[in-house]
């Protein structure tokens, strides 16, 4: 049986990506804002405009996009019942959306609300889809979870490992770093359902890790038995936080 992946963030780098490249894989869910991924779904399709009539290889896995504001509470709550309505499961959670904004300085207090919206988005909303998704379809299930080896993997950031801060890049940082220690205390508390928590925090893609490599660490820690774990991509290699 094919895995079922929930996917936020799909129009980003990260999310289009992964669609293209996994589409054939994975039964993908792909959660977007504003732009969806460059991909066949079920709104739209890929065609060779020499020979329209032809299929091509792009068509023969599409994912199914669904357009949500995941910082809206009744958004998330959609996300989940139309992943389930579609595919009855949910195997991987991959939280890749982000507010990648770098320009709201701590001097600012006007940019308060930003903050608190980087903040919300980048931390407190993976969170709150996990939850919402255990809570009406995994945690009734805990033998079959370990089964189908479900876990979720959250998409961080070097930013929030403590680097050197950079102008602007405080609440990114901080946002980024509140999820790395979410992930540790969700993988202790979705022991009990069966389910997996792991983290992949990359540095700067594609400009310093190509963004291929990002989307191998999400399929590596699918794949694995780990759960807890941060792993950190960086120019000259991946280690273990």
């Amino acid at each position: 049986m094919t895995r079922v992946c929930l996917l936020t963030g799909a129009g980003g780098t990260l999310g289009d990506a992964f669609c293209r490249t996994l589409a054939a894989d994975y039964d993908i869910v792909a959660v977007h804002r504003s732009e969806p991924p460059l991909v066949s779904s079920q709104d739209a399709w890929l065609f060779d405009p020499l020979a329209p009539r032809r299929t091509v290889p792009e068509t023969e896995h599409p994912v199914f996009t669904v357009q949500a504001d995941l910082r809206d509470h009744s958004d998330v709550e959609r996300v989940v019942e139309l992943a389930l309505a579609r595919f009855d499961q949910v195997d991987l959670l991959v939280n890749a959306a982000a507010d990648v904004t770098t320009t709201a300085l701590t001097t600012t207090p006007e940019r308060v609300e930003e903050w608190e919206e980087q903040l919300r988005l980048n931390a407190v909303v993976p969170v709150h889809l996990a939850a919402t998704l255990a809570d009406v379809c995994w945690r009734p299930h805990h033998a079959h979870n370990r089964q189908r080896s479900r876990n979720v993997v959250n998409v961080t950031s070097t930013a929030g490992l403590g680097s050197a801060p950079g102008t602007g890049r405080g609440f990114y940082g901080a946002s980024k770093a509140a999820l790395t220690t979410l992930t540790r205390q969700m993988a202790q508390e979705y022991a009990q359902l069966g389910v997996r928590v792991n983290a992949v925090a990359p540095t700067f893609f594609p400009q310093v890790v190509p963004t291929s490599h990002v989307v191998d660490a999400v399929t590596r820690l699918d794949r694995g038995s780990m759960t807890g774990r941060v792993l950190v991509l960086e120019a000259h290699g991946s280690r273990w936080v």
